[in-house]
């Protein structure tokens, strides 16, 4: 249990807040790329608490400012794409893609106030199908070399999902190994060549074992936390038996990402973004390490649960989550249907808009989350003191973050701390572009036999 002052400082990222000056110091996700498609792009955006207004103009660069019209505040969301800017259609004032006002017509000839009146404005960048945004002071870091900012187009594949709850509980659940043995639990096996864009529902690398077995089967995993460059290594281990143990190697990446296995050929980088403490988006970048992304069967299998514009699920509170007794009884753990989205969707937004601490009673199984509140409040005390937090990159260190490396997999009980990574190198070195081998293991695996 936390204090309530302890919980407040690590869930609220107002401007004000600590978390939200720490949240400040990396690169958010604001957008898909696809959300400004078509002959209007123009988005609202609620950013950290801010309200913030997306576009893109008619030279091609990307705006992000103040919602609200410097003039009297009219609404900047409903504005016009014109003359290489967006126009508030209250009285036709003219901001670029920086904030600037250049022009205000109502004003008279050679009126010259619009030359000191400037929108908050933020700078975008485009990357892996993510329009990202920088919200703090000064100049913004560099983006590591992971995986998914390295892949080409053709093999990557961004979305996103609302969640009507506080961006850390809705994180939390994605470092927890011992909550899939549970909440995505299914009682029959799918066939496991029909799992594509599918989590859990494939077979575990070295094998034709269904995941869903795995988890179902073997739900006391012994887990590892190991502290990285880039935030914690999870290890989690399933022993099968004397001879066989199921490894799954995911990680958190500070301050609100996490990578894991989705397949043998793909990952999931995905961040938990606050739209304000009461709600957040997940963004996520699948990424393949064999053939391009199926973009189209990846996007229509997504859509059957989330309604465009907002990405807001279709079971949600108001319907129970398309709660079913005799499902629960017969098919799947929670009685939700197929989709584990809507699974942690329930499991994070039951707690509550920002989940009470004070009342948690924590287990060896909830290592990682306390590993993590730890990294997570000592990063905050370093930027109160005037500090760069963990990963602040600049151009230079970019690079020594690569990856990071997953998998999950049937190896050898003894000899499982070799064989995770010679999987992970061996999918690496097999993939049609240039997959990075993180240099925290490359020393470490000089041969492929194990994995082979």
């Amino acid at each position: 249990m936390m204090s309530q002052e302890a919980n407040d400082l690590i869930t609220r990222t107002g401007r004000k807040d600590p978390c939200g000056k720490l949240m400040r110091m990396y690169w958010q996700p604001a957008a898909l790329v696809d959300e400004l498609q078509g002959s209007r792009p123009v988005r609202p955006v609620r950013l950290l608490g801010e309200n913030l207004v997306l576009f893109r103009g008619e030279d091609g660069r990307y705006g992000l400012i103040d919602r609200h019209c410097a003039h009297r505040g009219a609404d900047l969301a409903f504005g016009r794409l014109e003359n290489g800017g967006l126009r508030c259609a209250f009285h036709g004032w003219l901001f670029d893609a920086s904030g600037q006002c250049i022009e205000t017509p109502a004003e008279p000839a050679g009126s010259q106030l619009c030359k000191g009146i400037k929108q908050r404005s933020y700078p975008v960048i485009e990357k892996s199908g993510i329009l990202w945004a920088y919200l703090g002071e000064g100049e913004p870091p560099a983006f590591p070399e992971l995986d998914c900012f390295v892949a080409p187009d053709s093999h990557t594949f961004a979305f996103k999902g609302h969640m009507n709850c506080n961006w850390l509980q809705a994180l939390e659940v994605g470092i927890d190994p011992a909550h899939a043995s549970f909440l995505h639990r299914f009682f029959e096996d799918e066939d496991t060549s029909a799992a594509y864009g599918k989590q859990f529902r494939g077979a575990s690398a070295g094998s034709d074992m269904p995941m869903t077995k795995i988890l179902r089967e073997y739900d006391r995993p012994i887990i590892n936390v190991e502290h990285t460059e880039y935030g914690l290594r999870l290890i989690a281990l399933r022993e099968l038996d004397e001879e066989r143990t199921h490894v799954r190697v995911t990680n958190q990446l500070f301050p609100h990402g996490f990578v894991i296995p989705m397949s043998t050929e793909m990952t999931i980088t995905q961040w938990h973004v606050p739209v304000d403490d009461e709600n957040c988006y997940w963004y996520a970048i699948f990424t393949s390490y064999a053939a391009p992304v199926d973009k189209q069967k990846m996007r229509d299998q997504r859509l059957e649960l989330y309604e465009l514009p907002d990405y807001k699920s279709r079971k949600n509170k108001s319907n129970d989550y398309g709660f079913d007794p005799h499902e629960q009884d017969t098919a799947t753990y929670t009685g939700m249907g197929t989709d584990i989205n809507v699974h942690d969707q329930w499991a994070v937004e039951s707690m509550g808009p920002i989940q009470d601490r004070t009342n948690e009673h924590l287990g060896q199984s909830d290592k990682a989350i306390v590993q993590y509140r730890r990294l997570l409040r000592q990063e905050i005390e370093k930027v109160a003191g005037g500090e760069k937090p963990m990963p602040f990159l600049d151009d230079a260190s970019a690079r020594s973050i690569q990856g990071p490396a997953t998998m999950d997999g049937i190896g050898p009980t003894q000899g499982w701390e070799l064989y995770w990574m010679e999987v992970d190198v061996k999918r690496r070195r097999g993939a049609p572009w240039a997959a990075p081998v993180p240099r925290e293991i490359a020393g470490k695996v000089h041969h492929l036999t194990a994995a082979e």
